[in-house]
């Protein structure tokens, strides 16, 4: 029998292939899996449930001037449909033209996170909603009853509210005005191509638009920026290793949170930012003081992560970021026709 050398028999036989490299995009993917969730069909919760009638009567109250003290401010009035939900200014104009002390942050997608304001100091949607009558620059009112009065001396509302509270003998309360606005923003979703593309469309982002994805991750802002909103969650010192203020150019130095509990760690605290619409919501920060994306990523990669990101650096960033950007809801976009004196409102 005639031997055969052991380097010939393998071979013969084929040797068993080396291990091959995985794919780069699908290992981007898979990290990217378990550090973003794509966005539910809409935010309601067990605490917080949603009906037909009481998104109909929310999204007519949303776009309601006539609660508050002068007749002119809606919740639309600092969160337009055509902004993304943001107004564009640096501070909000609330009653009687009034100061707002921050930006306003959109409300799409808003009902995602565990408390609302830059300061965390509302702890729902609905909590903000109903806090907003009595805000002096926002609805201005002196008590929520004065609003809810002028609401209900309007021909139609009591039917409307009535519809979406069958159960109350007094519908017209600030309660339910808080829940039906409530529903209608847990109504407020974008998903957009990153939710595509964490479903397994890896074609969803473009080249650009990974590499952005990639460096978003390295560079270490997934701490802060993940889960569904992509931030939202959680708070954080604006101005980990320099003063935010010196890279913003703000006027003043917001204390943040501080002025809500009085505890010296949570100075200049403030909620971090969702990123879901970013590109669509200038100006940014807690006082609207940076006009630009790009100006934005630079100083949040110099004042929390100490870095100093090139141009080439933040091209990739702005376009996964643009990636985050949906569609504005139809029931957004469009407003809605609003009771009127001798007008008895039907829900559709």
């Amino acid at each position: 029998m005639t031997r055969v050398a052991p380097f010939v028999l393998v071979a013969l036989l084929g040797a068993s292939p080396a291990p091959a490299a995985e794919n780069p995009d699908a290992a981007l993917l898979s990290e990217a899996q378990k550090l973003f969730k794509p966005l539910p069909r809409d935010l309601a919760t067990a605490g917080f449930p949603i009906t037909t009638e009481r998104i109909a009567l929310g999204r007519v109250l949303f776009f309601e001037p006539r609660a508050s003290l002068d007749g002119t401010v809606s919740c639309a009035r600092c969160h337009l449909p055509a902004l993304y939900g943001t107004d564009g200014l640096a501070r909000s104009i609330g009653v009687k033209d009034r100061p707002n002390p921050r930006n306003a942050p959109t409300v799409l997608n808003a009902a995602l996170q565990p408390f609302a304001h830059w300061r965390g100091d509302r702890t729902s949607v609905e909590d903000q909603a109903r806090k907003a009558l009595v805000g002096p620059p926002s609805f201005g009112q002196p008590d929520v009853e004065s609003a809810m009065k002028q609401l209900d001396a309007i021909p139609g509302y009591r039917a409307l509210f009535q519809k979406a509270f069958p159960r109350d003998p007094q519908p017209v309360n600030a309660d339910n005005w808080a829940s039906a606005i409530g529903a209608f923003e847990r109504t407020l979703v974008t998903p957009s191509p990153f939710d595509a593309y964490l479903k397994g469309k890896v074609s969803a982002l473009s080249p650009s638009a990974r590499a952005g994805l990639r460096s978003f991750i390295q560079q270490g802002c997934v701490s802060c920026h993940n889960g569904v909103g992509i931030g939202g969650a959680s708070f954080q010192k604006f101005g980990l290793t320099s003063d935010y203020w010196k890279e913003t150019g703000s006027k003043t130095a917001d204390k943040g949170r501080f002025d809500v509990t009085g505890n010296e760690a949570d100075a200049y605290v403030f909620k971090v930012a969702s990123l879901r619409n970013v590109a669509m919501t200038p100006p940014y920060f807690h006082d609207g003081s940076v006009a630009s994306l790009p100006e934005a990523v630079r100083v949040m990669a110099k004042v929390q992560l100490g870095k100093d990101l090139s141009p080439e650096e933040l091209t990739p960033l702005v376009a996964f970021l643009e990636s985050l950007t949906g569609g504005v809801p139809e029931s957004f976009s469009a407003s809605p026709v609003l009771p009127a004196a001798g007008f008895t409102a039907q829900v559709r």
